[in-house]
């Protein structure tokens, strides 16, 4: 493979890895920031990391519970709690892992790039773990169908994390191939230093 076919192809993978990051970033911040964390938003219920609000017939209203009332309706405070730190430690990471991509980018190291990947695999960790905690916690009040864009969002999120757990692997392995055979070999330059 020659020089600028490598070049091209290293491009090309950082590039995808920034796409996909952005992608990932854009997904949280619309989940956990724009939707407020809701992974229900309905006229009739709206249940996410930081809302538990079900209809109050008599009342003929949303009526949002507070914590003392979920305690008593079988939901763990503390399930709660991580399910949240485990989501919104995922978008923290998710917030300056662009950063320490640009840097590895320019510096070309590889044992970079298995950070990059031991990141990613934390990240998808965080998130699944989180989702699923609160999943848990709160299944008897949500149906399949009542998921909206938040939840979807994240779902999303989850996907890209996977495509960039991907990408980052087969960057290692593209780097192991190539990286390691120098171009600038004794009969390519013959040049003593």
């Amino acid at each position: 493979m020659g020089l600028l076919q490598q070049r091209c192809t290293s491009h090309l993978l950082c590039a995808l890895t920034h796409l996909e990051a952005a992608g990932a970033l854009a997904l949280m911040l619309y989940a956990l920031l724009w939707e407020a964390g809701n992974l229900v938003d309905l006229p009739d219920k709206r249940i996410g990391f930081y809302n538990f609000c079900l209809w109050n017939e008599t009342a003929r209203d949303l009526q949002c519970l507070e914590y003392k009332y979920l305690q008593v309706m079988g939901t763990s405070l503390p399930g709660i709690a991580l399910a949240r730190v485990c989501v919104y430690t995922c978008l923290v990471f998710s917030i300056f892992y662009p950063i320490f991509v640009a840097h590895v980018k320019c510096t070309e190291e590889r044992e970079g790039w298995k950070m990059i990947l031991i990141i990613l695999i934390i990240k998808t960790i965080l998130l699944s773990g989180g989702l699923a905690t609160f999943l848990f916690q709160t299944s008897q009040w949500i149906h399949p169908s009542d998921f909206t864009g938040g939840f979807l969002a994240l779902l999303g999120t989850q996907a890209l994390l996977l495509l960039q757990i991907l990408t980052a692997t087969m960057y290692l392995s593209w780097a192991k191939q190539h990286m390691c055979q120098s171009p600038f070999t004794e009969e390519v330059l013959p040049i003593e230093i």
